[in-house]
């Protein structure tokens, strides 16, 4: 995996060239359509595609981020909205219990995902599954996700990129073996979606349901190494 965490000179999220290659393409075709007939049916296909454009370049924009990095503070993995806080036990891969974050992310977010706590990448799996509205409690068992492990100092952290009923595609470029620092770009998901973060029972929440959050700059959780 390439150290995809530095600040970039490139706008825009890695695995988002295709998608803007081909509208930026579809662009270009309508001004010259434009300017070779002028008339109402290519100027309105000109105003279609130039408003197509702009929003997929919203949509895949990725800003750079002075990052928050401190001893056991995790930070967002992604924009988006508080929408559940629960503690539970995670049967498939912790086997421990856990506290769950449930992030949503509407069509308006930054899509990128961001390491929450630096450490070692021990599993990356893709589930296939359904398309239920990601907001949906239930959305986290049955919808298609990615699941990624990490292994820190302070224990392991689950964070999982789900699909939903418009996101049908999620990306993760890490693989078993990476090691990840705090805030480092690791995955895309392609339009709304929700992240759910699983953290040791110890964590200390800095967080509520309802907060808006920033990924690589909101304080999500402190932990403790135990003794």
């Amino acid at each position: 995996m390439e150290n995809y965490g530095k600040d970039r000179w490139w706008p825009f999220a890695q695995g988002g060239g295709v998608t803007i290659a081909v509208f930026t393409i579809l662009w270009g075709t309508a001004v010259t359509l434009w300017f070779l007939w002028q008339n109402w049916a290519t100027g309105l296909f000109l105003l279609l595609a130039t408003a197509l454009w702009l929003l997929i370049l919203y949509f895949f924009r990725d800003p750079n981020r002075e990052v928050v990095d401190e001893s056991g503070l995790v930070i967002g993995p992604g924009d988006g909205e508080v929408v559940e806080i629960i503690q539970e036990r995670e049967e498939r891969y912790l086997l421990t219990d856990v506290i769950r974050i449930s992030i949503f992310l509407s069509v308006t977010d930054v899509h990128v995902q961001r390491v929450p706590l630096g450490g070692q990448v021990t599993l990356v799996e893709h589930q296939p599954g359904q398309y239920l509205q990601a907001f949906k409690p239930e959305a986290s068992d049955v919808n298609e996700y990615i699941a990624m492990v990490t292994e820190s100092r302070y224990g392991r952290v689950l964070i999982k990129q789900i699909a939903g009923i418009l996101a049908r595609r999620c990306v993760n470029y890490a693989r078993p073996g990476n090691i990840l620092q705090t805030g480092q770009r690791f995955g895309l998901i392609r339009f709304s979606s929700r992240l759910d973060l699983f953290l040791p029972p110890n964590a200390q929440l800095l967080v509520k349901i309802g907060d808006k959050i920033v990924g690589g700059l909101t304080s999500i959780a402190q932990l403790t190494i135990d003794d």
